[in-house]
């Protein structure tokens, strides 16, 4: 007899310390991969500006992250609530914050340690380089994590 299936979250929150990178890659990878089987959304502990790497790299995969305005806890909560059932933090300090915030919300909280690439030297190939190995491992992350609860398009 198999085991019971763990329900599929319907609300995921990627955080990490700007929202400049690593969420709104996740964000947009797992949007994509259920375009209306999921709801998902981006913040950052702190506010930063939209990182130009993040976006050329998304677009090599096709999508297209140049509209993200990102944004802080505070300021999502702000504007619609903190209800997802499950946050995934990419960063020490985003996962800092999301266990604080779940003392008092019913959301289970994974962390996935991801690299920040903004920190690499080089040429702009390089850097584009350690900024697809981010996007890649995410996409391998969403994928082991989320296609077991159904069919994605990735």
């Amino acid at each position: 007899m198999e085991a019971p299936r763990a329900r599929a979250p319907q609300a995921v929150l990627f955080a990490c310390g700007h929202n400049a990178v690593r969420s709104p890659m996740a964000e947009s990878l797992l949007q994509q991969m259920f375009p209306q089987g999921v709801y998902v959304r981006s913040a950052g502990v702190k506010k930063g500006e939209l990182d130009p790497f993040a976006v050329a790299v998304m677009a090599e995969f096709g999508q297209d992250i140049s509209g993200h305005k990102p944004q802080t806890f505070e300021e999502l909560e702000d504007w619609e609530g903190l209800n997802f059932d499950l946050i995934i933090t990419l960063s020490p300090e985003a996962h800092h914050k999301a266990l604080d915030l779940t003392r008092t919300l019913a959301a289970a909280v994974e962390y996935w340690p991801t690299p920040d690439p903004t920190g690499t030297s080089g040429n702009r190939e390089q850097k584009l380089a350690a900024y697809r190995e981010v996007c890649d491992g995410l996409l391998l992350r969403i994928r082991r994590r989320f296609t077991k609860a159904g069919v994605a398009n990735l």
